[in-house]
């Protein structure tokens, strides 16, 4: 409910489509979004999962869960695509191919990446030009409680690590981590 009128404002103010993510059972899951103002924008759907390898918002939690946590959804990740192949179901309707699950090694090389910049950010890598960013959102104990990400189309979408819209959506989340008790980071 914090979170909620700073990201209808984030999204007024950066002109992209903003979502609030929590972790569920199978992982990243959007429970509210705002639209960009923009006549041409790129939609997310509440409910949605989100792959925890391939966005920004999957990778953002595996990078401040604990290690054991994302082991165990990167390894249910694995069953239920092996499952999937084996039952011959593909993939899902309007969507690319997905791309092989990374060894836990490379993932963590992923996920130092994440925590050394605060940020999470997925170029092109679930649609072709279509860019994320997710800044983490914390409570009192520290803990990440939250995501906060930003989705756009990649002509228009700053996915630079210390770009403009990299630095509002920090603000944003550490505004929110803040009235939440989060510690200073």
């Amino acid at each position: 409910q914090i979170a909620t009128p700073m990201i209808d404002a984030l999204a007024q103010r950066i002109g992209q489509t903003i979502a609030i993510a929590v972790w569920g059972d199978r992982g990243a899951t959007i429970v509210r979004i705002a639209e960009s103002p923009a006549a041409v924008h790129v939609a997310m759907r509440h409910g949605t999962v989100f792959s925890l390898t391939d966005t920004a918002s999957g990778r953002l939690f595996g990078a401040y869960l604990d290690a054991a946590i994302v082991k165990q959804q990167l390894d249910a990740a694995r069953a239920r695509r092996k499952l999937r192949d084996r039952e011959g179901a593909g993939k899902a309707v309007g969507m690319p191919q997905q791309p092989p699950l990374p060894a836990w090694k490379d993932f963590e090389v992923q996920l130092d990446e994440v925590r050394r910049h605060g940020i999470s950010r997925s170029e092109g890598e679930i649609v072709a030009g279509v860019n994320a960013m997710s800044a983490p959102v914390f409570d009192h104990t520290g803990a990440i409680k939250l995501a906060i990400t930003a989705i756009g189309a990649a002509g228009i979408f700053d996915s630079r690590w210390n770009g403009e819209l990299a630095k509002a959506l920090k603000a944003c989340a550490d505004a929110v981590s803040q009235r939440l008790g989060a510690p200073r980071r």
